[in-house]
């Protein structure tokens, strides 16, 4: 019951995003049908009610970057590159990433830049995870800081664009290519001896 509670809370405050109105926590309850205590009970405030809506929405485009990321022919850039192009088409597609980045009121721009510790972490380890799978004898913390100034690249660009998203992934790719170094297409899923 607990779990149905908080995907109708945050149902209904992405129903409110994407009708371009501010999220009012007792609009969200009446919206989800339950108290607004029910509703401090969950999360406890507006911030994390919104924090784990944008990590509700990334946890699904993350799912489908590291599809990408492990179905991609090529190196550890290809890889990035697979991943980079099918995360930014996903949250900029999505109804609600555009209008609670976009919208009148931006909700959620501050959890994908100056709050966006959780989301951060969480493409950062999923990422280097992968690339990790792939290619063992990559160093961890290395692919772990790397991964997580992917993620910082990606999120400059769906927040500001300045070039086609094709062209921030292969940059994007260059980048990783030059901090992990040169990885063998061939290498994908061998241990490392």
């Amino acid at each position: 019951m607990a779990a149905q509670t908080r995907e109708s809370l945050l149902d209904a405050a992405a129903q409110l995003i994407k009708a371009g109105q501010p999220v009012k926590l007792s609009e969200v309850a009446a919206l989800a049908g339950v108290s607004r205590q029910t509703l401090y009970n969950e999360f406890g405030s507006r911030d994390r009610l919104l924090e784990a809506l944008s990590l509700r929405v990334g946890q699904r485009v993350l799912a489908e970057s590291v599809r990408a990321a492990r179905e991609a022919p090529g190196d550890v850039g290809d890889a990035v590159r697979a991943s980079t192009i099918v995360g930014l088409r996903a949250a900029t597609t999505d109804p609600l990433v555009k209008a609670g980045l976009l919208g009148p009121s931006a909700e959620l721009l501050p959890f994908v830049t100056t709050s966006s510790g959780a989301l951060l972490d969480l493409f950062r380890d999923a990422c280097a995870a992968v690339l990790l799978e792939r290619w063992p004898r990559l160093d961890p913390v290395e692919t772990r800081w790397a991964m997580e100034m992917g993620f910082r690249l990606s999120l400059s660009h769906l927040v500001l664009p300045t070039e086609p998203i094709e062209v921030t992934a292969a940059h994007t790719a260059i980048v990783m290519r030059r901090l992990l170094g040169p990885t063998d297409p061939q290498e994908t899923g061998k241990q490392s001896n």
